[in-house]
């Protein structure tokens, strides 16, 4: 096994740099800080806490161009959009302080036997974060500042692909006014995440990665006993009714759709059109896919940057061919890019069924899946035959109607109206099925990682 990672930048395809794995011995040595660190956060006030939070979300501001930057450099995103994340991550700090302070106060019942109760949310310790790379900072800030603001420490396992901005990150959150230790970037192995998860220590697991993984850190953390919060991926279905501002609906989807790339876990993947606009709408979309320009991230006028690896953009490219094999039709793209970086173009695929990987699974990429449907009734029963419920969108004039639908049919945790799926620190972000369980943001998350102790008073 190699003891170090090395970073690649996906626009050129070359090295950025390297970073040594920790020893087992230093690793103790950061678990036993952070324990100690959360012994005395512990008993801070939540306006405290609250403090720092907010002084975070400064701290990531005044790193901004270097954060997003890096952002860029490390998985290709848009570097726009790596200042947008910047701007969500400080956007969770103030919700979190503000919010916090509410969510987190104890709460008073009454006894049905006469007496009172008190609701008190205690932190639990350390909470371990394995987050993926697809938004670096992101992923980081939305569990961490949820778990510093009830009381715990925090660890972090970022993709290795990642590891400066996990770096950063711990310098920003220092940088703020954050006591050493309570946030750690760590680089470990696979092997030594096992031995962090079994830990006697820690008290928390959570991952945001693929389904796949999420069963096999959930069996491992379950067994050591861990409350675990899984967020999984997802084939998010569109659903585009008669009655849709059909122009609006190419609009969103288009952006849903190669937002990030591609690469986002709510991205809009499956297209689903009934039959009375279908035409119209395949036409009309397949010619804005075809019109977006590939390019340098850092570069104006880009729309659509590299896949973040090489076996990413492969696995993808596989997916595409395997479709095909069993009978999707390649409206546009599909093509892999000669060239240096990990580009995939925008790609269009048409007669999607049942049985090929753009109708079952999640393509991680710009690659979206179009299927037609009878009626509306047929959209909801297709855009729900999958093993995901992460989230989905439906496009309609109608708004009750939408509202309707989502609320009492879709099978998902988050339905987007007339829009895409981007994440708010207002509303809670989680999923079902093989997306997952527990909630992030909406002030549930800060809730996950918590003892929700009861103190009773007899009469």
């Amino acid at each position: 096994m190699s003891h170090k990672i090395t970073t690649i930048n996906p626009t050129s395809g070359k090295e950025i740099t390297s970073y040594h794995y920790l020893s087992n011995e230093a690793l103790e040595d950061r678990i036993q800080n952070s324990q100690s660190a959360f012994l005395d956060w512990r008993h801070k006030s939540l306006e405290h806490r609250a403090k720092i939070i907010k002084a975070i979300g400064k701290s990531l501001q005044k790193h901004k161009d270097e954060l997003a930057t890096l952002m860029t450099d490390e998985m290709g995103k848009l570097l726009s959009q790596s200042h947008q994340e910047v701007d969500l991550c400080s956007a969770i700090c103030e919700y979190s302080a503000d919010k916090g302070q509410q969510v987190l106060q104890d709460e008073e019942r009454e006894l049905i036997k006469g007496g009172k109760g008190i609701l008190t949310y205690q932190p639990i310790g350390i909470v371990y974060g394995i987050q993926p790379w697809n938004y670096p900072a992101y992923q980081v800030v939305r569990y961490a500042i949820a778990s510093l603001m009830a009381g715990n420490a925090v660890l972090l396992k970022h993709a290795s692909n990642v590891t400066g901005c996990g770096q950063l990150l711990e310098k920003i959150f220092l940088d703020a006014g954050l006591p050493e230790y309570l946030f750690q970037a760590l680089i470990v192995s696979h092997e030594q995440s096992d031995t962090i998860i079994e830990h006697d220590i820690i008290r928390g697991v959570t991952l945001t990665g693929s389904s796949g993984a999420g069963r096999n850190i959930g069996k491992k953390a379950s067994a050591a006993l861990k409350k675990v919060v899984l967020e999984l991926g997802s084939n998010d279905a569109y659903i585009v009714l008669e009655d849709a501002d059909l122009e609006l609906a190419v609009e969103k989807s288009v952006q849903g759709r190669i937002y990030n790339n591609g690469e986002t876990c709510i991205a809009a993947k499956r297209f689903i059109v009934v039959e009375a606009i279908y035409d119209k709408f395949k036409d009309a979309f397949v010619k804005e896919m075809k019109a977006l320009k590939m390019g340098d991230p850092r570069a104006d006028g880009v729309d659509l940057g590299p896949i973040a690896r090489k076996d990413l953009r492969e696995t993808l490219h596989e997916q595409v061919e395997k479709s095909v094999a069993k009978g999707a039709q390649i409206l546009c793209g599909g093509e892999l890019h000669d060239g240096d970086g990990f580009f995939y173009p925008a790609t269009v695929l048409g007669n999607v069924t049942p049985g090929q990987p753009a109708y079952d699974d999640e393509l991680f990429g710009p690659v979206a899946s179009l299927i037609k449907a009878k009626d509306a009734d047929d959209a909801m029963r297709i855009a729900n035959d999958s093993k995901y419920g992460l989230g989905g969108g439906i496009f309609s004039k109608d708004e009750s109607k939408a509202t309707k639908l989502a609320r009492d049919y879709f099978d998902t945790g988050m339905v987007f109206i007339n829009s895409f799926g981007l994440a708010d620190p207002a509303m809670p972000f989680g999923g079902v099925k093989d997306s997952g369980f527990g909630r992030e943001h909406g002030g549930l998350g800060m809730k996950e990682f918590v003892n929700t102790k009861s103190l009773i008073f007899s009469k």
